[in-house]
């Protein structure tokens, strides 16, 4: 019983610290790429969400500090609403809203995934680039929708 007991904790403290030890990179990838791409798309139509680094750029326009971003992005991931999106109306209308991902991502979680993001993309002196690039993405994807309907 207590040889149970014993390898039930240890299990149980290797799989939190396997955990702590994820990384926010990890976690996005494991969590958000499959729908949120980490680069410019070769091919708009496949999109399924934004990419991440228009994300991030709208989201540190309106919050540019690390405590402001982060809360924003564990709030609104959990409780997505149109009230709260920062993307363009178009956006929304070609994707919809984004689903809660309560049951698929925990606060801990998205505290490193938000914090990776915050430090990974859209860096401080490098939003004009981001900004033009995702100017550039934005009239890609609109002659893009015309081509494909939507």
């Amino acid at each position: 019983m207590k040889l149970k007991l014993s390898l039930i904790i240890v299990m149980a403290l290797s799989i939190s610290a396997t955990q702590a030890h994820t990384s926010g990179e990890a976690l996005f990838k494991a969590k958000c790429s499959m729908c949120h791409i980490m680069h410019r798309p070769s091919d708009f139509s496949k999109m399924v969400a934004p990419p991440v680094m228009g994300i991030t750029m709208h989201v540190k326009m309106a919050h540019p500090n690390k405590k402001g971003f982060k809360a924003f992005i564990k709030d609104y991931v959990i409780h997505p609403s149109k009230e709260k999106a920062l993307c363009e109306k178009n956006t929304i209308q070609r994707f919809n809203l984004m689903p809660s991902q309560k049951d698929n991502v925990t606060p801990e979680e998205l505290d490193k995934i938000a914090e990776y993001l915050y430090d990974n993309f859209a860096q401080k002196g490098n939003n004009m680039g981001c900004r033009g690039m995702m100017h550039k993405m934005h009239r890609g994807m609109h002659k893009d929708m015309k081509i494909y309907g939507m």
